[in-house]
């Protein structure tokens, strides 16, 4: 009995010397790495980047597959708090203000139509686009969309003998593809595609939220259209964008942050 107790003593030694480890390196929770892959066209010759701060933009509510119906709502909310970061001078329509504007003008049947035809086409009709810019005074829109999200939380070490889980790789994967319309024209000037994974290790039982992926995800890709990139890949090397998951945003948009300089494994630029 006493040898079985001294080993249990000692399992327990360790998995408290694990524990402490863990923490004092910074693994007991949060994130220790992403990756985010862009394809993006260039911006039509008929806008101009330089020309996005002198118009309003509005942001619609993003659309999803039939297998994802549900997972998409709050992400719009993220993609205005990402634009207020990096593009603070844009005049932004926000996706509850656009809503609002939309039923009070009795627009709202017209809107559900296009919604619909746009999922299964990905074009947002020009009659329709057009009437919508005048009720919310925006002269472009943009269209997300989240076309794919899964989760995995895999065990990582255990103690043996007492079955103690010590700690789980926790990896999520988001596509999620971005419009920029212009709906005085009907014309698509810039979309853009990204795929993002994203790993912690952690010793708690805090998940990995949907809102830190889609931040850094719609991060890089405004990352694109405000540097014209074609196509890069994102890693916390890049610390402006990092600081979209590490950071609270603020709410009111005030707070604001350069997207500047590539990190320097960023590729398949012009």
């Amino acid at each position: 009995m006493r040898t079985k107790a001294s080993e249990m003593v000692g399992l327990l030694g360790i998995w408290s010397g694990v524990m402490l480890l863990l923490f004092t390196t910074g693994c007991a929770g949060g994130l220790y790495g992403w990756t985010v892959r862009t394809t993006s066209t260039a911006l039509s010759t008929s806008a101009e980047a330089a020309s996005l701060p002198q118009e309003t933009v509005a942001v619609l509510t993003p659309l999803s597959v039939a297998s994802l119906r549900g997972n998409e709502a709050g992400m719009g909310q993220y993609l205005v708090d990402v634009i207020h970061k990096v593009a603070p001078n844009w005049s932004i329509v926000s996706e509850r203000q656009a809503i609002s504007a939309i039923n009070k003008s009795g627009f709202a049947g017209q809107y559900e139509r296009m919604r619909s035809g746009a999922e299964l086409s990905h074009v947002l009709d020009r009659d329709s686009l057009r009437a919508m810019g005048e009720v919310l005074g925006a002269r472009y829109v943009f269209q997300p969309r989240l076309a794919f999200f899964q989760q995995i939380m895999t065990d990582r070490w255990t103690v043996p003998a007492v079955n103690v889980l010590a700690a789980q790789t926790r990896s999520a994967t988001m596509r999620l593809s971005l419009q920029l319309w212009d709906t005085q024209s009907g014309e698509l000037i810039w979309s853009s595609a990204a795929e993002t994974n994203l790993q912690s290790e952690a010793v708690t039982q805090d998940p990995m939220f949907m809102e830190d992926v889609a931040r850094v995800t719609f991060g890089s890709m405004l990352s694109d259209l405000l540097n014209r990139k074609t196509g890069s890949k994102y890693t916390p090397l890049n610390q402006v964008l990092d600081l979209l998951i590490h950071e609270p945003f603020e709410k009111n948009g005030t707070q604001s942050v350069s997207v500047g300089e590539e990190d320097p494994d960023a590729g398949r630029t012009p």
